[in-house]
């Protein structure tokens, strides 16, 4: 039988319209499309323009075959390249299958577009233990260490594979999980995963910047797709970094952070700013104009105090602050229901890939736990650390194969 992709699903309610849009089709030799390449040197999801809508889900690995893992990772590989080309998950499909037999698609998303959907995975410290790994292990591939103020929920944290799935559709992010855990079960497990919406920072030049649920501009300051040079010096695992199998890929960091919402919205607007170290309507650094302006560390007040209040977050982020760190980061922000004492369970779920955690994350949120004057109204509750191997070459190619290989 013949696959049905969701495109051809699309196609076919709009049959009656087919000849005028193949005719418009074939003057545009570029037509536009919202499907992300899932083949190249690195993996989708990571510099592509930031989605609006994710599902993120980190699993433990429960099989103790190894060839049983690599078959998942193969079997997950070509159900991702199907589905971010706005194809089912599997070879048949949801509906064409035999009647009798599961469908190998669960065809919630049949009639959706591709939705600009990424599919990105991320191995844990915790699966080197197992398999055969341990010398492949990356020396930067340790747990995070436990920061000031941190009151991480162990049954939220860690995990031995990640799956992220970014998309402008929150049920095309969903299929995707749903699917790619379908086809593992019985050899992983799901052991804890986020929902998230309104992308908390851009990671292309020709995005504008969005607001976290403070209200405030967040990650003004990224690393974008389009500084080369910055990625190969921040974001990108070189050679000679560690393992071979790692080269070209990523550092991935996971936070949940609880965002007490009820007390932020009580204080001042000057209070806010201070905080924040930002003027909440224009997102200009305080002291200055204009969003993108320089951060002013050192103009003083009448006061003869700092414009830029020392326990600022922008100044505690700052790369200057930080021995040139950088990252790129691709949060978002979640509600999750009420926390059962009347308020609102909502806060950013962090995302930022680095070329080490040892020089980026970890010092810089260091400096955060122990001076931010923000730490009053957050919490962070979830904490992990996956190592991203480069992008799938071909059809041949799967996840994680120059480390199984």
């Amino acid at each position: 039988m013949t696959p049905i992709s969701r495109r051809r699903a699309l196609t076919l309610a709009g049959v009656g319209a087919s000849a005028a849009v193949l005719a418009s089709a074939c003057d545009d030799p570029k037509p536009e499309t919202d499907e992300v390449a899932f083949t190249g040197e690195h993996q989708a999801g990571i510099v592509t323009p930031a989605q609006d809508r994710l599902h993120f889900v980190a699993l433990d690995v429960t099989t103790k075959d190894r060839d049983r893992l690599i078959k998942v990772l193969k079997d997950w590989t070509a159900a991702a390249a199907r589905m971010t080309a706005g194809r089912d998950a599997g070879e048949i499909g949801a509906v064409d299958g035999i009647p009798e037999a599961p469908p190998d698609d669960t065809g919630e998303a049949l009639g959706l577009p591709p939705s600009h959907l990424t599919i990105t995975v991320g191995f844990g410290p915790t699966l080197f233990d197992r398999f055969g790994l341990a010398a492949q292990r990356p020396a930067a591939l340790e747990e995070l260490p436990r920061f000031t103020g941190d009151t991480l929920d162990a049954a939220l944290s860690g995990g031995d594979i990640a799956i992220q799935a970014c998309a402008d559709d929150p049920q095309v992010a969903v299929h995707a999980v749903r699917n790619l855990i379908r086809i593992g079960m019985g050899a992983v497990s799901v052991r804890w995963s986020q929902l998230g919406f309104g992308r908390t920072s851009s990671t292309s030049t020709g995005q504008a910047t969005p607001r976290n649920l403070f209200g405030f501009k967040d990650g003004t300051r990224n690393l974008k797709a389009e500084e080369t040079g910055a990625l190969r010096d921040h974001l990108w695992v070189q050679p000679g970094d560690g393992p071979a199998w790692l080269d070209g890929g990523s550092y991935l960091v996971t936070r949940k952070i609880r965002m007490l919402i009820e007390t932020w919205d009580r204080s001042s607007l000057t209070e806010q700013e201070t905080i924040v170290g930002r003027y909440k309507g224009s997102g200009a650094p305080l002291g200055t104009e204009d969003e993108f302006d320089d951060v002013d560390f050192t103009s003083v007040g009448a006061d003869g105090q700092p414009l830029l209040p020392t326990t600022a977050h922008v100044r505690l982020a700052h790369p200057d602050t930080n021995s040139g760190a950088r990252m790129l980061r691709r949060g978002y922000n979640f509600v999750d229901g009420s926390d059962g004492l009347g308020r609102l369970n909502a806060g950013l779920f962090f995302i930022a890939y680095q070329r080490d955690p040892r020089t980026a994350f970890i010092p810089v949120q260091r400096s955060l736990a122990a001076q931010d004057e923000m730490n009053e109204y957050v919490r962070h509750v979830s904490s992990a650390l996956f190592a991203c191997p480069p992008g799938v070459t071909g059809p041949d190619d799967y996840w994680g194969r120059a480390l199984f290989g």
